[in-house]
């Protein structure tokens, strides 16, 4: 038999070493000094979305940077990605983010700052509106990943993830009694900012 897949979904991770300490701090200070935005954040704090302008973030921004002009050559993307938007996440207890895409960007993104296991897995769904039509009964056991309708990622922090902006995403309910802190950012081809 022969076997051959297309139209994957790559998800991009990256460990990185940052003062996560005082970024949460930082966060915090401003969650307390801003009420922040409504989006998609649910008993959580959703900040403006202008962080990259902020000097004590530019060591983030220019991990981002580097990470997304890796992923635009593995992406076989032309012109340099841009940093459309960026920012802060913070979910108390229960605290989640409902399904959603980013509109009017090319790839998204999150950088975990603070968080456990417990804290709210990112949640990614398969993107094929044909998958969702038949949901057949599959044999026990753990299916393969390409069989797979949604996956989780942990919230480790010092990771970035970064995905296509078109994919729907969520966060879990954060089950712990402590803060889950993130960054999540979008980006763009220079050219179409």
């Amino acid at each position: 038999m022969i076997r051959e897949e297309f139209f994957p979904t790559n998800i991009f991770g990256k460990d990185i070493k940052l003062d996560n300490d005082k970024l949460s701090q930082d966060i915090i200070n401003w969650s307390n000094q801003d009420q922040g935005v409504q989006k998609t954040n649910y008993k959580g704090w959703h900040s403006t979305t202008d962080m990259a302008s902020k000097p004590e973030y530019q060591p983030l921004v220019n991990e981002l940077m580097i990470m997304c002009k890796d992923v635009f050559k593995e992406e076989w993307l032309d012109r340099e990605p841009v940093l459309g938007n960026m920012w802060a996440n913070i979910n108390p207890k229960d605290g989640l983010n409902q399904p959603h895409i980013h509109p009017n960007s090319l790839f998204s993104g999150v950088y975990y700052i603070k968080s456990n296991p417990q804290a709210g897995r990112l949640r990614i769904y398969d993107p094929r509106p044909g998958a969702q039509i038949v949901m057949p009964i599959r044999k026990e056991g753990q299916l393969p990943k390409h069989l797979w309708r949604d996956a989780n990622l942990n919230p480790i922090p010092g990771r970035i993830i970064m995905f296509p902006a078109w994919l729907w995403h969520s966060v879990e309910p954060n089950q712990s009694n402590d803060l889950r802190i993130s960054i999540s950012f979008n980006f763009v081809q220079k050219g179409f900012e």
